[in-house]
């Protein structure tokens, strides 16, 4: 076993050993056997995803429960306490029994995830997290756009987020760890934005057009995120606005207003298989660029994974995106070296210099291995752990995020902002990673050793 991997296994043992016990509340154990029914049934799973999807079209708890029980009728076992709502349903009682308690949890879980409906009602749980060691980046909810009107409005609320949020970040205790590394301070305001929200022209086909109208809404946030020293995230979305969200950052980012700021940053995907070459564009654009701030690259696996297969598969193409997990994580593992390696700038002697970084790295997973191995690479490369951030969704890696703020290292949670409906697609998606049958959050859920979860992929 190589100095590195030693290091990686008593990293990832420690970050293990610090994660907090199972909650016993019972709202949250209800939660967590709700989703290892759903991990071990695809049917019910199915099920439970179109329940979810249909909410907030129900126009009543009469309407919901219509559904539910239309979406458990296909599934063939289903567990006792669902049986038993199939049978009261049959009654108008039942009916509104069954929907108000479908509406609730839906509800409920939405909140697991969604950590207010507007920056202002998230304050407090954004100001707690703070409190106890963990940064945030906030993610209004709200995809593609289809309308001006709608771009228009998203920006709109983006600007008045980063003011939202600014004012109330000034009263935050001081957090060291979170507010600065080498290169300088870090903003306490972290906003992420979606491009397709700030555009109704996408097109794959000619980038170029929804480039120009989207820098149109998000030149005017990069200057008021400059104004009040905000960091501004560009998150990326499926493989059809890859190419658009490129160009829009690296060009208004290259333009000299924004050479002193703001902090702003960008998002790499490695369960695409193209996700080297895209690494090899960013460091390309950020040794030739004149900005202070250096660039921020998140690293994720992926949220897009079964659009990317299903569309690929209807048009007769190769998936873009890697099939077997394992590929996946491994391209991550190498993705987070190269990142690593190859951050610094050189220094005349060839050296690098840690005061003036190419890049800043965010290692954003579940996956204690994942996280080890970053931790690992970063020390025994000469790397500082102040160096590195580590990111973790909220909703479904709070008690990891726990861990890493007690082992000292930053950790930052993704918390998304906004309503029920809004929200529908990214709470699909987050059930979905947190249900798959080869996730390492189930490998986790059902009992896996220590050993096997930080076994190589």
């Amino acid at each position: 076993m190589s100095h590195c991997e030693e290091l990686l296994v008593r990293v990832g043992r420690g970050l293990h050993a610090a994660l907090p016990r199972p909650s016993r509340h019972p709202i949250k154990a209800l939660d967590a056997k709700g989703m290892e029914l759903a991990s071990s049934d695809a049917e019910l799973r199915a099920a439970l995803f179109r329940l979810v999807d249909v909410t907030p079209a129900c126009r009543s708890h009469d309407d919901l429960a219509r559904h539910l029980t239309e979406y458990l009728k296909e599934v063939d076992e289903r567990p006792q306490a669902l049986q038993a709502a199939m049978r009261v349903a049959h009654t108008a009682p039942g009916r509104a029994a069954l929907g108000a308690a479908a509406a609730t949890g839906v509800r409920h879980m939405a909140h697991r995830f969604i950590v207010g409906e507007s920056p202002q009602a998230a304050l407090g749980v954004l100001e707690g997290l703070w409190k106890e060691g963990s940064a945030c980046s906030v993610d209004l909810l709200g995809e593609a756009t289809f309308t001006s009107e709608e771009a228009d409005r998203y920006a709109a609320r983006c600007e008045e987020a980063l003011e939202v949020l600014s004012a109330a970040a000034r009263s935050w205790p001081q957090r060291p760890l979170l507010e600065a590394d080498s290169a300088g301070p870090l903003p306490r305001v972290n906003l992420s934005v979606k491009v397709s929200a700030l555009t109704p022209l996408m097109r794959p086909e000619a980038p170029h057009v929804g480039r120009d109208d989207a820098a149109q809404r998000l030149r005017p946030l990069l200057r008021r995120a400059r104004d009040l020293g905000a960091h501004l995230h560009i998150d990326m979305e499926s493989l059809d606005a890859l190419e658009t969200t490129e160009e829009l950052v690296f060009d208004l980012l290259g333009e000299p207003e924004f050479g002193d700021g703001p902090s702003a940053g960008v998002v790499l995907q490695a369960y695409l298989r193209d996700s080297g070459r895209q690494l090899d564009r960013m460091l390309e654009w950020a040794r030739a660029s004149e900005r202070r701030p250096p660039l921020t690259v998140r690293l994720v696996k992926g949220a897009y994974w079964d659009h990317e297969v299903v569309e690929a598969r209807q048009h007769g193409w190769a998936p873009p995106v890697f099939e077997v997990k394992a590929e996946s994580d491994r391209n991550f593992e190498e993705l987070t070296r190269r990142l690593l390696d190859e951050r610094l700038t050189k220094d005349s002697a060839g050296k690098p210099d840690p005061w003036h970084p190419l890049l800043r790295v965010a290692i954003a997973s579940h996956n204690i291995r994942s996280l080890a191995s970053a931790i690992a690479h970063n020390r025994a490369s000469g790397g500082e752990d102040h160096d590195l951030e580590l990111q973790v969704l909220r909703g479904l890696g709070d008690e990891l995020g726990v861990a890493i703020a007690a082992s000292g290292l930053r950790v930052r949670s993704y918390c998304p902002v906004g309503d029920l409906v809004a929200g529908m697609a990214y709470l699909v998606r987050r059930l979905l990673e947190n249900t798959s049958n080869d996730s390492f959050l189930g490998e986790q859920q059902r009992g896996a050793s220590i050993d096997e979860l930080l076994a190589a992929p």
